[in-house]
């Protein structure tokens, strides 16, 4: 086939291009400790309305809705080697089976199986959706997104039956690539790249896309490639590297932390003491200085789970007397996302002894042997050895099974099991307990919360979640009652699993009941009294913003 000759006003933008190419290669810094997500190196687009992305041999295909062509783009400098007309008026997808390009018209809703030397569509199926976008092959048979019907399809290469379908990670899907194992999704509305398992529709991993609009999608084998349709650029992506997470968006707050005691009497108490967790450095959070206490502890002191608190002892607190201790930090708080790829964690017998040790043992709160608890493990986790695979299958089990109450009081995990509702802390104590019993260490963290705007009140809401042990990563958060345990798509599922929003300071770190801050986090309070008392306790956070 003869190489399709452009106007003249197309080809003096491909020169301009082709300038700004070389300025961008000579500016472009090197990447040297890239996280996964990070753009390699970067290209405009030949056209202003670029849709799909594809490789194919060894070139990028990419399709563009205002000039109607195809063009095959050098990746190594982003010049236009070829173009030819596509075969249709709304192309929203372009996929390669290896030896042929699959074309997604979205306006005949239909796939056309293009020979690219020729530019002869060599066959045509129909895709049966409302509204298809983006396209891609998994070595047998394709996958096509419905934006308006927020779905995956897998649809027959041979006549475009359905195979199987899949919910959307979220609400607007727009390309497709498949990585040999994994379904690659980007989406607009939150503008994140989703690594999605093409048997479930689950998000493994989550990246921000790197501009406004993601569109096509293509993988080279090692990196992914994603087109902008606001920023009308190509990226190249690395999807991943050794970085267990990355954290950004750091927020700079002031947090006075208080806790008060008051004795309405008549009786009085003999003695009182308060203990307030004091938080650390930890990968979500900085301290920018050391915590100014009010009035100073009488000593600091450390439980078995080496949670630091302050502590305070106060004798013969009379009927009427309020006692309020506080401490006040000046924080950087970051959000986190960790990128757990299944395959990079191990097993149960390469978690360290002494984590195993520490963090599989019982607690008032937790009944590992319980007969429901462990008929509950051998059903969900079955002969599962990964850990990462352990963990996710029982947060989704609590996820189906529960859903988010306050009903009053920390009820131990078979009870709330059963009852298939419970507050942040019952979720915690159930899921602590599951993993426990399938021999997967895990402990929870507690926090005091940004309500809103960074001007809030933390009014003794609070927030607790659990963590697992994973090896190759350590320590990973997962929230199973984040937002009341509703999950809209995939994605927002995905976003309580190795991430943490930059919204909570972690006070406490702990894997069960403790002498001195027993079953609770931030602070707690214990008290001897003589005589009838009615004892309150008030804590509450105070968050104000500190000046950039």
């Amino acid at each position: 086939m003869t190489t399709q000759r452009l106007p003249r006003p197309v080809l003096q933008r491909l020169a301009a291009f082709a300038r700004i190419q070389v300025v961008l290669l000579l500016l472009m810094p090197l990447p040297l400790l890239a996280d996964p997500g990070d753009v390699v190196k970067q290209f405009p687009t030949p056209g202003r309305c670029p849709t799909g992305l594809t490789f194919h041999g060894k070139s990028l295909w990419l399709a563009d809705r205002r000039t109607d062509l195809l063009y095959r783009i050098d990746p190594a400098d982003g010049h236009v080697v070829e173009s030819l007309p596509a075969p249709g008026y709304q192309i929203e997808g372009l996929t390669s089976d290896g030896e042929l390009l699959w074309v997604l018209d979205a306006d005949e809703k239909k796939a056309l199986r293009l020979d690219p030397k020729t530019g002869i569509a060599e066959k045509t199926i129909q895709v049966r959706c409302s509204s298809p976008q983006g396209l891609a092959f998994d070595g047998k048979h394709l996958w096509v997104a419905d934006v308006k019907r927020h779905r995956l399809y897998q649809i027959s290469a041979e006549d475009g039956t359905t195979i199987l379908e899949l919910p959307s990670p979220a609400a607007e899907p727009y390309g497709l690539t498949y990585d040999g194992k994994y379904l690659w999704v980007s989406e607009r509305t939150e503008d994140m790249i989703y690594m999605v398992s093409p048997k479930t529709g689950d998000v493994i991993v989550a990246l921000p896309s790197p501009s406004k609009f993601p569109r096509g999608l293509a993988f080279d084998g090692q990196c992914l490639w994603n087109v902008d349709y606001q920023s009308d650029t190509l990226y190249q992506i690395k999807p991943r590297d050794t970085a267990a997470f990355a954290r950004s968006d750091g927020k700079k707050e002031t947090l006075e932390f208080v806790h008060q005691v008051r004795n309405y009497g008549p009786g009085e108490l003999v003695s009182l003491d308060v203990y307030l967790a004091v938080p650390r450095d930890l990968p979500a959070q900085t301290l920018l200085g050391p915590l100014v206490f009010s009035p100073e502890p009488d000593e600091f002191v450390t439980d078995q789970w080496d949670q630091k608190l302050a502590h305070y002892h106060f004798d013969n607190v009379a009927a009427g007397r309020f006692i309020t201790v506080s401490w006040e930090a000046k924080v950087e708080l970051f959000k986190v996302r960790h990128f757990l790829f299944p395959e990079k964690v191990g097993t149960l017998s390469e978690i360290p002894k002494e984590i195993r040790d520490r963090y599989l043992s019982d607690g008032s709160k937790y009944w590992i042997n319980d007969p429901y608890i462990r008929r509950t493990v051998r059903d969900v986790v079955g002969d599962e050895k990964n850990c990462y695979g352990i963990a996710r299958k029982l947060f989704e089990h609590v996820t189906r099974k529960m859903h988010y109450e306050l009903t009053g009081g920390w009820n131990v995990a078979p009870t709330v099991l059963k009852r298939g509702s419970g507050s942040c802390s019952e979720y915690s104590f159930v899921f602590i307990s599951l993993c426990r019993a399938a021999g997967l260490p895990a402990r929870y963290v507690g926090s005091v919360v940004i309500r809103g705007d960074d001007a809030s009140t933390d009014n003794g809401v609070f927030h607790r979640w659990p963590e697992v042990y994973l090896p190759n990563y350590g320590w990973v958060p997962l929230d199973p009652s984040s937002g009341r345990g509703v999950f809209e798509y995939p994605a927002r599922k995905a976003a309580v699993i190795g991430y943490r929003d930059n919204r909570y300071l972690i006070t406490t770190i702990g894997g069960g009941g403790s002498e001195q801050l027993q079953w609770e986090y931030n602070s707690n309070a214990t008290w001897r009294s003589k005589g009838p008392c009615r004892v309150e306790t008030e804590r509450f956070g105070e968050w104000s913003p500190l000046p950039d």
